[in-house]
């Protein structure tokens, strides 16, 4: 039996897509990716989201991660996307523009479940943060293997920044342009004070910026207990495959 699933990470600069396979979390078609649009109302990112999935043969269930808090399937805020997501039963909108199931998850939380899965947090007991740091910095908490689920990490107050994203993401790097350097050295404020509130086992450091690990991770204290996220920036498109799959095992 297949185990092929269609995920969608939907973020606040790009909405990425793929078809995964779950025996391994291998991607197995090129990842797409559009430009969220601006603004990104509920009606122009269902739109670009529907054309991406029309490009697959593909008709089983989609698993989305989405940014924002999503509980029993409705928008509760909307930090990197237009206010008008609140209160929106996304899930329900993204079956009527593609006409496939659609389960939808907190995209950090998707990246954190990929992660322990298959990537640099698998057997990890104990507590496991999954922190992204893109447009904002999603946080995805899991407490041996289980996921707590819509944790907001970057909304927290840090050295009079609220929320701490607008100066610790990697949108602030590139709004500042800042060297790897100095944002290396902010970054480790960030997480220095995340470990020291939860204590983790681990912290998996993931986004787009894993790939430039090496030009920062010097900057960070080795005490801390932080390690690059294994699947890279496609760990929120593998665990909203995942998601998918969950839903298909489920019905």
């Amino acid at each position: 039996m297949s185990d092929i699933y269609l995920g969608i990470d939907v973020g606040g600069s790009g909405i990425k897509s793929a078809l995964v396979d779950l025996a391994d979390g291998s991607l197995v078609t090129d990842r797409l990716r559009y430009d969220t649009p601006q603004p990104a109302t509920p009606e122009a990112c269902s739109e670009a989201l529907g054309a991406q999935v029309a490009q697959y043969d593909y008709e089983g269930p989609l698993g989305v991660g989405f940014p924002a808090v999503i509980r029993d399937g409705v928008v509760e805020t909307a930090n990197n996307i237009d206010e008008s997501w609140i209160g929106q039963k996304v899930a329900d909108l993204f079956a009527s523009v593609t006409g496939l199931a659609a389960t939808v998850i907190n995209d950090a939380d998707a990246a954190a479940l990929a992660e322990a899965e298959f990537g640099a947090a698998k057997g990890v007991p104990g507590m496991v943060l999954t922190l992204t740091f893109g447009t904002g910095i999603g946080s995805g908490l899991l407490v041996d293997g289980e996921l707590v689920p819509n944790l907001e990490l970057g909304q927290i107050e840090l050295e009079g920044h609220a929320p701490a994203e607008t100066y610790f993401s990697a949108r602030a790097r590139r709004r500042e342009s800042l060297d790897w350097d100095e944002w290396g050295a902010r970054a480790n404020r960030y997480l220095a004070h995340i470990d020291s509130v939860f204590n983790p086992e681990r912290i998996v450091m993931g986004g787009g910026l894993t790939k430039h690990w090496e030009m920062f991770s010097h900057m960070l204290d080795s005490s801390l207990p932080v390690v690059p996220a294994e699947m890279g920036n496609n760990a929120g498109l593998v665990g909203a495959a995942m998601v998918g799959r969950s839903r298909s095992r489920s019905r």
